[in-house]
């Protein structure tokens, strides 16, 4: 109870990170189509008196798209956010947050100028203590409403262009599973007319950026509610697993006795509800999910097709998926051959890397074998596994980030499907997050694995081996720069010869090598370069 109060507490007195600012959600905003609001550091829009940020113009992404969504001005989400806003803070320096009060992730203090490294920990390494307060956190933000994020009810036209606004209150755990589906529902096409084959989230290259920017977000507003700001997202390790090993009461919740697609009275989470997850109904009626509560959590692990997830992933399947050299390839979707992000994200075989969409791989096995809410995407969510699991899916993410080094150029800027480009903005967060933003170290975001830290280098080999990536990626530049540069030496020195010879000695050929020490001072050095 005293958890609870503290709570609410907190969440009012501090801004959090999410979809609609409350402060937006009205027809002012709508109309005018700008979301720049006051920081309570100085009341002035984004902080500007107190140079955080200020209300600009939002810059959109020009580059192509690729073919998988032949619309265009039919969905919400295009161009995100310019259909609900096109002016919001821009903020300055380590500033964040829909009106620059918050500090960008990695920095803290009262100007964001403190660097912060955090470690995420496996779950069955923590204290029986900690382990009894990450499942109170998460039950605390089932039950907290969020003071500063409202969610959309309808779409843009249904709002009426914005003149007849629509929005609802959500608890902080559900705004994220809301959020979710938002990114990854159908597009509406009128009648019952809809188009499956997009997916702002999933299914493309921006699948591995956009759940590390949701985990971070979700990670600060637990450390928001609860006052705990040292609070990590614990993970699951479950290479090699035989089952699933977070599913008991001491947990993640038990098997029902009675039931076993459901879970055990013993366990916090059966009396949990679960929104967002009829997307049928949804579709037929031409609406959104309005976060109304739809049953229990329901959970049946591993009675899946086993057809389709014969067994849960291995460590040689992480492996293999390391070893792979390209973060994106082919059309970028989930037909992507030898793509480190498809065969992750479980499209891919991960023994070959070849697609197969009529198998899950690695992290989509893991949806699969779950066989319940979170075998359905868009409301996988409604499940806490969710976080474990998406929280050590990313720590692949950054093993294959510290070996192959990528560049950002790496990630496409141009031509994958729709909201995937490297400077397109994330559906649906706001404040604005691009997908390159995250493609980077987990340390420059301020977190880190406790499995990834090691003392020191293992070897002189580690140290060699991503500067053997790169070299060998461009050997052949390499070998042609140096052929070419002992060619040009070769004519430099015979032509340092001939004038010499022409020359004849001169006073500079009887100079001692070493200067003497009297005259080392008189000497400014200069290049003729």
């Amino acid at each position: 109870m005293l958890l609870f109060a503290l709570g609410f507490l907190l969440i009012i007195l501090q801004p959090s990170t999410g979809q609609f600012p409350r402060v937006c959600a009205n027809v002012q905003s709508l109309l005018s189509k700008e979301c720049c609001p006051p920081w309570d550091g100085d009341g002035s829009p984004c902080g500007e008196l107190s140079s955080r940020g200020s209300c600009q113009n939002i810059r959109l992404s020009q580059a192509p798209l690729g073919p998988q969504f032949p619309f265009s001005g039919v969905d919400d989400r295009e161009d995100w956010p310019s259909v609900f806003y096109n002016r919001t803070c821009r903020c300055e320096d380590n500033f964040m947050g829909f009106s620059c009060g918050e500090c960008k992730f990695g920095f803290s203090g009262l100007n964001c100028t403190e660097r912060q490294v955090k470690t995420r920990r496996n779950i069955f390494q923590l204290t029986a203590s900690e382990k009894n307060k990450f499942l109170a956190y998460l039950n605390l933000a089932k039950n907290i409403p969020s003071q500063d994020y409202v969610i959309a009810t309808g779409t843009y036209a249904q709002m009426n262009n914005g003149s007849n606004p629509m929005f609802r209150d959500i608890n902080v755990y559900d705004l994220f599973v809301w959020m979710h589906y938002y990114a990854s529902r159908d597009t509406l096409l009128g009648g019952s007319n809809v188009w499956r084959d997009i997916d702002f989230a999933h299914e493309a290259p921006g699948f591995l950026p956009w759940h590390r920017v949701f985990l971070l977000m979700w990670e600060r507003q637990i450390q928001r509610i609860t006052g705990d700001e040292n609070f990590t997202i614990p993970y699951w390790d479950w290479r090699d697993a035989e089952d699933c090993e977070v599913c008991n009461d001491e947990y993640m919740g038990g098997r029902h006795p009675t039931n076993p697609n459901l879970l055990s009275p013993a366990s916090i989470f059966s009396s949990w509800q679960v929104i967002c997850t009829r997307s049928e109904e949804y579709n037929s009626q031409q609406a959104l999910c309005s976060a109304t509560s739809e049953g229990p959590i329901r959970r049946n692990p591993g009675n899946n097709d086993k057809s389709r997830t014969p067994r849960l992933p291995s460590s040689a399947d992480v492996e293999f998926c390391l070893s792979l050299t390209q973060y994106e390839s082919g059309p970028m979707d989930k037909m992507a051959n030898y793509s480190f992000r498809n065969t992750l994200e479980g499209f891919a075989d991960p023994q070959t890397a070849i697609s197969n969409p009529a198998q899950s791989g690695l992290h989509n096995a893991l949806h699969i074998y779950m066989n319940g809410s979170m075998s359905q995407v868009q409301g996988s969510a409604n499940d806490p596994i969710f976080v474990l699991h998406h929280a050590f899916v990313d720590s692949i993410f950054e093993r294959w980030l510290r070996r192959h080094r990528p560049m950002l150029e790496v990630y496409p800027a141009a031509n994958a499907p729709i909201g995937h480009n490297r400077e397109n903005y994330m559906v649906p967060f706001i404040p604005l997050y691009r997908n390159g933003e995250f493609f980077k170290p987990s340390r420059e975001l301020g977190y880190d694995y406790e499995y990834l830290q090691e003392p020191a280098l293992q070897s002189f080999q580690d140290f060699l081996t991503p500067y053997l990536q790169q070299a060998r990626q461009i050997w052949a530049w390499l070998v042609g720069a140096a052929v070419f540069g002992g060619i040009v030496t070769a004519v430099l020195t015979g032509l340092i010869r001939a004038c010499r010879k022409k020359k004849g000695g001169t006073a500079s050929e009887i100079q001692p090598l070493l200067i003497e020490s009297e005259d080392y001072n008189n000497i400014t050095y200069q290049s003729n370069f």
